[in-house]
């Protein structure tokens, strides 16, 4: 995935938030399970983590007249915290809001929890470095959920970089009580069937009601951290797990299939990896080179070789193209000390340690086309090499303005002819268009819009069978995405299902556009309900997209009679010459101008008054004019 920090350990979820609002469902209102608000003299139970003074002050306060004062702090780290193992429970999304302010200076404070299993202790950041002076208070305001079973749990505020005093005020903890998820709509992997479809992952997403979503709807899981290299081999030769094993184990106890992500990445690498037998930074030496590769061979021999045949697609490098450089390759550290040999290195050695596994490069905007073009050029090249690469995966991180159908349908156009695997390895579609924009709850028109674009891009992916072998959304649902704070921190709403875990517009638009929420023809019509028509059914048909060649529709049938149809079968002519290359919604054939389209096993039961959508994707010549009759089972039906 594109550059960020380090967000968590993959037994916890921990993200910061544009705001409470963002947080929970208005329809229900948050249970408060701890405050402090320091009013009674007292710490009200928190402490230091070493040997500063934590003690109650009348100096400053958020509220009221008291505030808690940290002081003779000897190390960034130290700072109050509150054992919170009686109160959280393992599987429950709290909100955590701390208000905090320097007592002189400035610097940046950080949420975190400290958590320890076995006695080994492990460090999850809740809310990111944020600026704090000593001339008001801020807020930190994060959402945490603990998926694992533990000894110790305690909450604590620190510092980026200083020893200065500072307080800490009007501490709450509360949760938003859980849905159940809904069992009775269609599975998203029973309905796209040309492809499995995935999800990122965290230890929160296996747990309680997040781990039944993710079991019900996706074929796949991406651990999203827990296999980069800071989280499994932070200090030279010293692999650990702990963080993977658990995603593993429930994926396998699944029967879900596992992307492995990543071996090779210039973010989320550890400095030491980089650091010469000397103790300086590398350069491109001979030797710093050896020992880069040296280093590089270990790292993939362990840990694609600890899971062995449980990971069956490995991203082995990420994110090496650089549009902005003539050669387009990124000047990463990977790069200026062993140039393209690290790539080499990266797919030989997995090939050998994983002979069954298919092996990727991943990369973002690979839509834009000179990254796309830097791409196939490199993949190219290492191809005719030799180098074993088996498939190219597009992250697909995009918004709802950008890019357009015609721009992907290129992307994925461009690398056919090489003859290698495409993947969509980190799909989301933000609401936001520009970094300025930050809304305390997405708006209904731009959920509206995104379920478009997933209609639409879907509706593309199912043009590639063969072609496109996965496609793995980036997050399980809009409470746990990594674009709440990349490029800035705002509540996000990237996903299918929204922060209760509810299906949005946007799965609709992948499982049945028919039912998208808010509009029965495009993003721009309001919503109405069909006429009654003459018969007993109501067709609208669309162009939905066009291109030189080619065009994307849909048509919309509604049952107008008075029964329940337990299977249907609609037909027209196209008087253009058009001849429908793939179609999803059902089953087509052509004949001539002639089209027949028979129900899918999913929706050939269409109620009095139900609705449903088919929708195709079809070449052209000269003009595309659209069908003006249609028959359902033989009945001519009204059209709109």
């Amino acid at each position: 995935m594109r550059a960020l920090p380090r967000l968590l350990a993959a037994l916890i979820v921990a993200l910061p938030l544009a705001t409470i609002a963002a947080v929970a469902n208005a329809a229900e209102d948050p249970i408060t399970v701890l405050t402090s608000d320091f009013e009674d003299g007292t710490a009200q139970g928190w402490a230091g983590r070493a040997a500063e003074t934590v003690a109650h002050s009348t100096a400053q306060a958020h509220s009221g007249t008291g505030s808690l004062l940290v002081s003779g702090r000897t190390a960034a780290w130290q700072g109050p915290s509150l054992d919170v193992l009686d109160v959280f429970e393992k599987g429950t999304a709290y909100t955590i809001s701390v208000w905090v302010r320097m007592a002189d200076g400035s610097d940046n404070a950080r949420l975190s929890v400290e958590r320890r299993t076995g006695g080994t202790a492990a460090y999850d950041q809740v809310v990111g470095n944020t600026a704090v002076t000593s001339g008001s208070w801020v807020n930190l305001t994060g959402r945490y959920t603990l998926a694992t079973d533990v000894e110790f749990l305690r909450v604590y505020v620190e510092t980026a970089s200083t020893t200065g005093s500072f307080h800490i005020d009007d501490v709450a903890v509360s949760y938003v009580p859980a849905l159940p998820i809904q069992t009775g709509i269609p599975s998203v992997k029973d309905v796209i069937t040309e492809f499995p479809v995935g999800a990122a992952i965290t230890g929160a997403e296996i747990v309680t009601e997040h781990g039944q979503l993710l079991s019900k709807h996706f074929d796949s899981v991406t651990p999203g951290n827990a296999l980069k290299w800071d989280a499994t081999e932070p200090t030279e030769n010293t692999f650990t797990y702990a963080q993977a094993d658990p995603l593993m184990a429930y994926a396998k106890s699944k029967g879900l299939a596992v992307r492995g992500h990543t071996l090779v990445w210039h973010n989320q690498t550890p400095s030491w990896v980089f650091t010469g037998a000397d103790g300086q930074p590398m350069t491109a030496t001979a030797e710093d080179k050896a020992l880069l590769l040296d280093r590089l061979e270990n790292h993939i021999r362990n840990v694609a070789g600890h899971y062995g045949t449980d990971i069956g697609v490995w991203d082995v490098v990420n994110e090496v193209i650089d549009e902005s450089r003539p050669d387009g390759l990124r000047r990463s550290s990977w790069y200026t000390v062993a140039g393209l040999d690290y790539i080499r290195t990266a797919f030989r050695v997995a090939r050998e340690v994983a002979p069954h596994a298919k092996l990727y490069i991943n990369d973002y905007n690979t839509n834009v086309p000179a990254k796309r073009d830097f791409l196939f050029g490199l993949v190219q090249q290492l191809k005719a090499e030799g180098v074993p690469i088996d498939g190219v995966g597009h992250q697909v991180h995009i918004n709802i303005n950008w890019p357009t159908i015609a721009e992907t349908k290129a992307m994925f156009d461009k690398f056919v002819p090489l003859g290698i695997d495409q993947q969509v390895t980190e799909m989301d579609v933000s609401i936001y268009t520009g970094d300025s924009e930050s809304f305390p709850a997405p708006p209904a028109d731009r959920l509206l819009k995104q379920a478009y674009v997933y209609r639409d891009m879907f509706a593309l992916f199912r043009q590639y069978p063969g072609e496109i072998t996965s496609v793995t959304l980036w997050g399980l649902a809009d409470d746990n995405t990594w674009l709440d704070t990349f490029p800035v921190t705002r509540k996000d709403a990237p996903l299918l299902f929204d922060t209760r875990l509810q299906a949005k517009s946007a799965y609709w638009g992948v499982v049945d556009p028919s039912k998208i929420t808010g509009s029965t023809a495009s993003p721009s019509a309001s919503s109405s309900s069909p006429p009654p028509g003459t018969g007993t059914c109501v067709v609208t048909y669309r162009v939905t997209g066009s291109w030189p060649g080619g065009f994307q529709g849909d048509v919309k049938i509604t049952n107008t009679g008075s029964t329940a149809l337990s299977s249907w079968r609609l037909g027209w002519s196209f008087t253009g010459g058009q001849q429908i290359s793939q179609l999803w919604g059902g089953a087509h054939t052509q004949s001539g101008a002639a089209v027949t389209v028979t129900n899918a096993a999913w929706n050939g039961t269409l109620a009095a008054g139900g609705s449903t959508t088919v929708g195709f994707l079809a070449g052209w010549t000269g003009g595309n004019p659209a069908p003006t009759a249609f028959t359902l089972n033989g009945t001519a039906c009204t059209v709109l």
